[in-house]
């Protein structure tokens, strides 16, 4: 993200003060805004912590810590693949390198469509579907990576 608009630093400010610019809504606050405006950069960590007047070290502690924060823009179908154990012994890597060779991209990063991006978490939770992959919110489980390009065919 560029150099904030003033409409961006307003919702941001509008955001704060929906949480009564209460250090102890950092959270919700964070929450807000990544749904906003899909990610937290830097400078809206910046703007973040003068709102609640509290230092730019502690936004970005709590952003950096918590994984469903995230710092880069993510895809219109963020792709999220679980490297737990269950799913690492049921084949999730060859899964990850299924999606990164029919994307072209490595995990991290964004399609130049900006239409995927593709990371791998840990335990989602759904352990006996491993290995599971989501896509945004959908969970697909028992994949196997000749079911890579199938699936993304569904979101094309």
């Amino acid at each position: 993200m560029e150099a904030l608009q003033s409409a961006q630093i307003d919702k941001i400010k509008e955001i704060c003060r929906s949480f009564n610019n209460a250090e102890g809504e950092l959270i919700n606050v964070l929450h807000k805004t990544q749904e906003t405006f899909g990610y937290l950069p830097e400078n809206v960590q910046r703007l973040i912590a003068t709102e609640l007047n509290i230092s730019a070290a502690q936004v970005y502690g709590v952003v950096s810590f918590y994984t469903f924060f995230t710092m880069k823009p993510k895809g219109k179908y963020p792709i999220a693949i679980c490297l737990g154990t269950a799913c690492y012994v049921r084949g999730a890597e060859n899964v990850v390198d299924e999606f990164k060779k029919a994307l072209d991209i490595k995990v991290g990063e964004v399609t130049s469509d900006g239409k995927f991006s593709l990371d791998c978490l840990r335990c989602v939770g759904a352990c006996g579907l491993a290995p599971v992959v989501l896509i945004g919110e959908k969970v697909h489980g028992r994949l196997e990576a000749n079911q890579v390009k199938e699936l993304l065919a569904q979101y094309q």
